[in-house]
């Protein structure tokens, strides 16, 4: 317990209930090898705090943007998503407190590490939403996240990368790209999507996601990166 407080210290948050930390920083596999564990992992927190992160930041979206729906949501998704959420984790040095199987620790890629990340970080909102209510959840969320709004904006980070990979396209092919999925992992509240986006019938660039259209927008930002 003594590596969880030095995590609250980091947080700045005391939580009532340690187990519900606990329990926000246990990954499925860690079970499968410790299948006596005495808190159950961390995806229904996940789902939870899903939801209650993508309230926050609407409501504050809301309340400080005059900007059409469109903006607002590619605001959002530009807090939200795995990159972010990731980076957010790892500033909290929420990859030293995780509990993972040794497999999963050696085995992840790059990648599957951050979407890691980015869920254990929704799952430990979930957490602090059950523990300390919605006010002190929402003050953890506008002191560590909000903060790269800043940046987003001052880099344009938050343009859609559909639209402007569809302009470049139908301007130099007069078509417009389409986007197919790929593969499919995972149980219904956490799948995983590759995603892949074509010119015609040839494959430009892939993406992942934990939702088709957060897949189908990496797409399009790897597409972007290429020469076409």
């Amino acid at each position: 317990m003594k590596k969880l407080k030095n995590l609250e210290k980091l947080l700045g948050v005391q939580f009532k209930n340690k187990d519900l930390l606990h329990q926000a920083l246990t990954h499925r596999s860690y079970l499968n090898e410790h299948p006596d564990f005495h808190l159950p992992h961390n995806e229904r927190l996940e789902f939870l705090g899903d939801a209650v992160l993508e309230l926050i930041i609407t409501k504050f979206l809301y309340h400080n943007f005059d900007k059409p729906e469109g903006v607002l949501t590619t605001l959002r998704s530009s807090l939200v998503n795995t990159e972010s959420l990731s980076k957010t984790a790892h500033t909290l040095h929420l990859n030293t407190y995780m509990y993972l199987s040794k497999g999963e620790t050696k085995s992840s890629s790059t990648r599957a590490k951050k979407v890691i990340l980015a869920n254990t970080f929704e799952a430990l909102i979930g957490a602090l939403y059950l523990d300390r209510g919605f006010r002190s959840t929402e003050k953890f969320i506008h002191q560590h996240v909000l903060p790269q709004l800043q940046t987003i904006i001052k880099h344009r980070l938050y343009r859609d990368a559909k639209s402007h990979f569809q302009q470049i396209v139908q301007g130099k092919f007069k078509i417009t790209p389409h986007y197919k999925v790929l593969q499919q992992t995972g149980p219904d509240h956490n799948k995983k999507f590759i995603v892949g986006v074509y010119i015609d019938k040839k494959l430009i660039a892939q993406g992942r996601g934990k939702s088709k259209q957060e897949a189908e927008v990496s797409a399009a930002q790897n597409a972007l990166k290429k020469k076409i």
